[in-house]
């Protein structure tokens, strides 16, 4: 009897285009292409990703 065997890589040719089913944006991370997720829009933390945090001044009053 035949064995399949797994498949670990994509199929040859172009990559298929992936986008973010939140904000909408193309992915490029293999992590993010197989979340459907950018790493600003997972609510998962995932480590490797830098995070774009801006630096903002306190709320009066608080």
């Amino acid at each position: 009897m035949d064995r399949q065997e797994a498949l670990t890589d994509p199929p040859p040719g172009p990559r298929r285009r992936v986008w973010c089913r939140k904000c909408g944006r193309e992915l490029a991370d293999p992590e993010s292409r197989r979340r459907r997720l950018g790493p600003e829009c997972d609510p998962d933390i995932r480590t490797g990703h830098k995070r774009k945090d801006a630096d903002q001044d306190p709320i009066p009053g608080l």
